[in-house]
Parts: structure tokens; sequence; C-alpha cells
């Protein structure tokens, strides 16, 4: 006994169309790499603006010292006034 027509290509054509499915999702350029967001602050950032600010207070407390020692800066305090 023969088996039909459609029974002996129904494995070969279901195989086809499953692998046109896989192939239909597979791409050939890859995903545009996303940028990764850090969970903390970066560090070696964070430690060159912390120099850069301790830079500027020197200087400007190197300033302040000059004012004071030359003699030529007055320091008034006056109380705020009352309510």
């Amino acid at each position: 006994m023969r088996t039909p027509l459609w029974r002996r290509w129904m494995l070969p054509a279901t195989a086809a169309v499953l692998i046109a499915c896989v192939l239909g999702l597979y791409r050939t350029s890859a995903a545009p790499p996303s940028v990764p967001k850090q969970p903390f602050a970066n560090s070696v950032e964070q430690r060159f603006e912390m120099i850069k600010l301790l830079r500027e207070i020197n200087s400007e407390l190197k300033e302040q010292n000059e004012l004071l020692r030359s003699g030529k800066l007055k320091v008034t305090v006056v109380d705020p006034p009352e309510e």
C-alpha cells in the first residue's frame, strides 16, 4: 500500500517552512552597541574634579592671605539690624 502524495511531502515541506522562519529572524548586521549606564559616577572623573576644585580653593586662599598681610584691606564687622 502506497502512502498518499501529500504525506510524502509533508515532512520536507514542514522542515522548509521552519528553516525559512528561523532564517527570517536572522540578521547579518549586529545590533547597535548601547552605552551602558554606570550605576555610580566615574571615580576618576570625580577625583580630577575634586583636585581642580581644591587647586582653585588653594589659589583663592593664597590671594586672601596676601590681601590680609598687605595691610591694604580693612575688615569692618557690622551687626545685623534687629527686627
